[in-house]
């Protein structure tokens, strides 16, 4: 019973880190705006780039990331280990990320804080996936494209490469959160009228 509370508290702990926006905390600190409100109206690091520029952008990406890897952390730490624990802290972090209680619940589209996460849970199918979703972005100049092609191919990799079942369903989840929250890039990749990387909008 005891394992069960303090483990439910890590998942909630989780969400809560999740729930920090660090896009919109970087816009409020150095323009003063909302960045939900600019760009593509994600807060998250593409549109920080868009937006703020590639410092910024590089910042955000690295603590949307470290959200993942601290909830992972703090899960492995209160229940000694337990992958279902751990999975379950990470997912919390990326439903924060995307659905911010801070923010009234408009947040990001989760992908730097999941390669936290997976980076953290299964390195080695994490880096593989990344891999692929990084030329694809090298080559179409689309981080949407990129991002959805990294989840849809964790699945993948999880299970040949033999990880256990809970990161496996994890990773089911998180390629679905990413087809809902990247549903309108992907009616514009169709389109071919989705912003390619580099492209800014004005404030």
């Amino acid at each position: 019973m005891t394992l069960i509370i303090f483990s439910s508290l890590a998942v909630v702990i989780g969400y809560l880190l999740g729930s920090i926006s660090f896009s919109f905390l970087m816009g409020k600190w150095i323009k003063g705006i909302d960045i939900r409100n600019h760009g593509s109206g994600n807060a998250g690091a593409t549109n920080t780039l868009r937006v703020l520029g590639v410092g910024p952008a590089i910042i955000v990406l690295l603590l949307d990331a470290l959200k993942g890897t601290a909830a992972i952390w703090i899960g492995h730490w209160i229940s000694g280990g337990l992958p279902l624990v751990e999975v379950l802290c990470g997912l919390s972090a990326i439903i924060g990320h995307n659905w911010p209680v801070f923010f009234g619940f408009r947040g990001g589209k989760g992908i730097a804080t999941t390669i936290g996460v997976m980076a953290t849970l299964a390195f080695v199918p994490a880096f593989f996936a990344g891999a692929v979703a990084i030329l694809a972005i090298v080559l179409t100049r689309y981080v949407s494209l990129g991002s959805i092609i990294f989840t849809a191919l964790l699945p993948f990799f999880i299970f040949i490469m033999e990880r256990p079942v809970e990161m496996f369903w994890a990773s089911i989840v998180i390629a679905i959160f990413a087809l809902v929250r990247h549903r309108s890039n992907i009616v514009k990749l169709i389109a071919g009228k989705e912003n390619k990387i580099g492209a800014k909008k004005a404030i």
